[in-house]
């Protein structure tokens, strides 16, 4: 495939280069994401992630200036089955389809017959007659690689329990803004190694970054992740480590990451969490070991006095505003090339 190069085009002709996706022209890589599932990002090249990112940038700085939006999706609907709750996931696919000139249809698991009276290959297959593609937040990864299997339509990750690509690609664009570039930058996470864990490592693992990740013994990222990441890096340059002392992970860190100890699901397992992970909290005391001009990154919702102190996510360091409002211009990045 040929290689797009790294320098950011115009937002017109990028917004442009949209319209002649759909229709087969070009460009590379653009037009080879027509189409593709997102369950990870492992089955992306370097260059469509980068092209992601530098398209969710132009399509932020044409909203920011009140240019009109594409509608490169009119007449496109999007489904989206959750069987999570969801806040920024639910909200940003919402308005990013109507800011591309679709429609949205929010799918509760509960009122569809997914996994219950029908198998989840007829539900891929009855759901592929009626929709332009497939949102799907769930607790199973192989939930939602069987109904990509047996969809007709585009499948997008937007949550399981192995990875949330689209947050880190998120967070990979707020990053870009803070810092210029991702060129020779050092990310530092600290906690449980759950699916944001997994989607950082294969996404540093792509784009030949920099990624410390510390976490308790009893709480470490999947070893098939840690495997996997570590083949992707040693044909990236990129550099991985997996510790236990956070605070050997956030040395001169550029950034610093974190999640919450317990996710949806995991309730039962709170007080042994809480005391895992208390030494992995990012405060005052663990960022002293950062570069001072760090910034802090976490998906949300975040529980302060837990994973993260107040003065650490309220504070100038913290970019997780404008991390959750890019879950929107990635969204549609996402959305407009693969749909």
């Amino acid at each position: 495939m040929p290689a797009r190069q790294a320098d950011r085009q115009d937002s017109s002709v990028m917004v442009d280069n949209l319209t002649a996706c759909q229709t087969g022209g070009p460009p590379e890589p653009a037009k080879n994401l027509k189409g593709k599932d997102l369950l990870s990002l492992a089955e992306f090249t370097p260059a469509e992630i980068k092209y992601i990112l530098d398209l969710a940038a132009e399509l932020k700085q044409r909203q920011k200036k009140g240019k009109p939006q594409t509608s490169v999706l009119a007449g496109k609907t999007l489904g989206m089955i959750f069987q999570k709750a969801s806040t920024r996931t639910r909200v940003s696919f919402e308005v990013a389809m109507y800011h591309l000139g679709g429609y949205a249809l929010y799918l509760n698991a509960n009122d569809l017959q997914l996994g219950r009276g029908e198998t989840i290959a007829d539900t891929a297959r009855v759901l592929s007659r009626y929709l332009d593609g497939l949102v799907v937040r769930t607790y199973a990864q192989e939930d939602l690689e069987e109904l990509a299997l047996y969809a007709d339509i585009p499948v997008i990750n937007g949550l399981s329990d192995l990875y949330h690509p689209c947050q880190v690609l998120a967070d990979l664009q707020t990053i870009q803004e803070y810092k210029g570039n991702l060129v020779g930058l050092k990310l530092a996470y600290v906690g449980d190694g759950n699916n944001v864990c997994h989607s950082l490592l294969i996404t540093a693992a792509k784009l030949g970054l920099l990624l410390f990740i510390a976490t308790p013994e009893e709480y470490p990222p999947a070893e098939k992740i840690i495997a996997l990441a570590r083949h992707i890096a040693r044909q990236t340059g990129s550099h991985i480590e997996i510790l236990n002392s956070p605070a050997k992970a956030v040395v001169n860190a550029d950034v610093i990451i974190t999640d919450v100890w317990t996710s949806m699901g995991q309730e039962a397992e709170q007080k042994q969490r809480r005391k895992a992970f208390a030494p992995y909290q990012v405060n005052t005391e663990l960022v002293k070991h950062a570069k001072p001009d760090f910034i802090f990154l976490h998906c949300l919702p975040a529980h302060r006095g837990e994973e993260v102190t107040a003065d650490i996510i309220d504070g100038p360091h913290a970019a997780v505003w404008d991390e959750a409002e890019n879950r929107l211009h990635i969204q549609k990045a996402i959305l407009s090339l693969i749909m």
